[in-house]
């Protein structure tokens, strides 16, 4: 699922029992501090997805076919197109600035086992977390709601999932929606959503297709834990038996990844992945040599030129912004 980023992010805490005696102190003190950006040219930019003063900046995260973060690559090392025509790149840089980070976290009755290994995870990604990065909670089942705006104590969402009783059914495609409302209040540049759902939507009134239309029009990344339980393929309903191809295309979109969670043990490592992901990307910046303001959507494409002892290398990214209108 190319990024984002990047969709996408991300956020999820130890075990229900473990997490209601800890303090909002020591989720703090599992953050680590932010290291320095690493500028790989002079004046790299700030992290973000749409055009600022005639300047598009794309951030893209490389790996091997084995899925290991690739970060020792420079500027020669990319191409770069726009709606097909070769863009050059004029900034480039490896990218570890403050994130804002938004959990849209699947609290519908089918959750009711997995939530502890759910809390966890989200444990395992604050480690992750820098000391400048912000965090909000969007809970979904039959309707979706905020239950923590932004806020740089990841305690606070911490407790919150701790007390998470889950119940009924699952409004995915509305809770993303309201996340992609609520980034609008972020602080920080570079945005990422992190989905942990165990299946398909089945309560939205937001379509799929509305819903990636907001996305595009949004500067976030996607990342998804989607907890499928091959053995209740037969008992669940047609929508969410679509539930792995809908995040998967969602998360693709943004340059983030669906993760599919085969065992709930699982779960902390995946966690721990996509965090370390947040922070090893690439951020490339360009002009674009149509300086036309008519806000349409304008494809983005990347290609790797690899190193010879690197080969097979891939690439996620997001696949496109809207122009500036007039």
């Amino acid at each position: 699922m190319a990024l984002a980023g990047s969709l996408v992010a991300a956020c999820l805490l130890c075990s229900l029992g473990f997490a209601q005696q800890t303090s909002s102190e020591t989720v703090a003190a599992m953050r680590r501090a932010a290291p320095d950006a690493l500028p790989l040219s002079n004046d790299a930019p700030h992290s973000h997805l749409r055009v600022d003063s005639n300047l598009v900046l794309i951030p893209v995260h490389v790996t091997t076919a084995a899925g290991t973060s690739v970060t020792n690559l420079t500027m020669e090392h990319f191409r770069l197109f726009e709606d097909n025509a070769e863009q050059k790149i004029t900034h480039f840089a490896k990218d570890d600035a403050p994130i804002s980070i938004g959990l849209v976290f699947d609290s519908s009755g089918s959750m009711h086992n997995k939530m502890r290994k759910s809390s966890e995870a989200a444990a395992t990604f604050f480690k992750t977390a820098n000391t400048d990065d912000e965090f909000f909670l969007v809970e979904f089942n039959e309707h979706p709601k905020l239950t923590v705006a932004f806020t740089p104590d990841a305690g606070e969402i911490y407790r919150r999932i701790a007390h998470i009783r889950p119940f009924g059914r699952t409004s995915l495609l509305d809770a993303i929606h309201l996340a992609l409302g609520q980034m609008k209040s972020a602080h920080n540049l570079r945005k990422a959503i992190v989905i942990l759902s165990d299946g398909g939507d089945n309560r939205s009134r937001f379509s799929a297709s509305e819903v990636k239309n907001a996305m595009r029009e949004s500067d976030v990344q996607v990342y998804a834990m989607g907890i499928f339980d091959p053995e209740e393929i037969r008992r669940k309903t047609s929508e969410e038996e679509k539930g792995p191809r809908l995040l998967d295309e969602l998360a693709d979109e943004t340059g983030g990844r669906l993760y599919s969670v085969d065992n709930l043990d699982d779960l902390a490592t995946i966690s721990a992945r996509i965090g370390h992901e947040l922070r090893n990307q690439y951020l490339l910046g360009y002009s674009p040599t149509d300086g036309s303001r008519n806000g349409k959507f304008r494809r983005v494409r990347v290609t790797l030129c690899a190193p010879p002892d690197m080969p097979n290398l891939k690439s996620y990214y997001r696949h496109g912004y809207y122009a500036p209108a007039e």
